[in-house]
């Protein structure tokens, strides 16, 4: 098979910004632009093939025709399509929120929890984010907090800086604050338990709903204990600077710097994405035609494709399974 280059659906949440559009190349009607799902196999945004053999297809009806082989082997134990990548554009404060584990969401939501990575790309001076709590609390203090509205001063409050990594296991109560722009790298599923959201009303004038009795079921009442910087130290490897960001049984994600030219190979194991973070370059397979990747550029390669060359002056994320 070849490379397919994927067309993102994009969500216009009301603390989105433009930078998706006018940085990022992303396409929408919408005036605000909150996300981008740049690889989704998800029911609530598909992405679709752009350009090749297989245009205008999403990415969920091809792994229906051509088979799970595709994704490599190293998926089999998923019975959904296993990650879900997006660009954030947090122009405004995101509610303040927790993901269950699989075992609580597959017997509440029907689907796989979430465990996620952030991948700082730009933030506005003094941006911060909420990380977890600054020491362990009781469920008891945990409710009265969100029932007197005072649990901002117990969250962790971190500052944030282009490159920084949060790696965010399930149960971890976190944010995104306002001039922060991210990739995220998660598993697929779309459910989220929010506790407090300062009180705002969403495009029907309604406050948005939050979930409090399910978030005091899965929140860890503690203060997170992953490292909230990259899991490996960089090393230059011909051309280019590799970084491993983040691994668990979901994903691995490593950053790419290249100025040059790397090979690579997908092979039985699993499939690869190619997020462009900056930059640009282009992909060569074989005998097909080069596939321009520029800032923004979502790429999936299927697993079994072979060896296949990056070139030019890019960042990207590289993500496997």
């Amino acid at each position: 098979m070849e490379p397919l280059k994927l067309t993102a659906p994009c969500k216009d949440y009301l603390w989105g910004g433009t930078k998706l559009r006018t940085e990022y190349h992303q396409q929408s009607a919408a005036q605000k632009l909150a996300e981008s799902w740049m690889l989704s196999c998800h029911p609530d945004g598909l992405s679709v093939i752009s350009g090749g053999t297989f245009d205008g297809m999403t990415l969920k009806d091809l792994i229906a025709q051509e088979g799970r082989g595709i994704l490599g082997t190293n998926c089999d134990r998923f019975e959904q399509f296993p990650v879900l990548v997006k660009l954030i554009d947090a122009q405004g404060r995101l509610s303040i929120q927790v993901h269950p584990n699989n075992e609580y969401a597959l017997e509440h939501e029907g689907e796989y929890g979430k465990t996620e990575m952030w991948y700082i790309l730009e933030n506005e001076p003094g941006a911060y984010l909420y990380y977890g709590f600054q020491k362990e609390i009781s469920k008891e203090e945990f409710a009265e907090r969100i029932r007197s509205q005072t649990l901002t001063e117990v969250l962790n409050r971190v500052e944030v800086h282009p490159g920084d990594v949060f790696f965010i296991e399930a149960g971890t109560l976190h944010a995104i604050g306002a001039g922060i722009l991210l990739a995220e790298i998660q598993q697929n599923s779309n459910t989220t338990y929010r506790v407090y959201d300062y009180g705002r009303v969403g495009a029907d004038g309604k406050p948005r709903a939050l979930h409090v009795d399910k978030a005091l079921d899965v929140t860890e009442l503690k203060r997170p204990v992953r490292p909230t910087e990259p899991q490996g130290k960089p090393v230059r490897d011909g051309d280019c600077v590799k970084t491993l960001l983040a691994s668990c049984p979901y994903f691995t994600v490593s950053r790419i710097a290249l100025s040059g030219k790397i090979k690579m190979t997908a092979d039985s194991s699993s499939f690869h994405s190619i997020l462009c973070v900056s930059g640009r370059g282009e992909l060569c397979h074989g005998v097909e035609a080069p596939v321009p990747l520029q800032k923004g550029d979502s790429l999936f390669i299927p697993a079994g494709m072979g060896h296949y060359t990056v070139a030019g002056d890019l960042t990207f994320l590289h993500t496997t399974v």
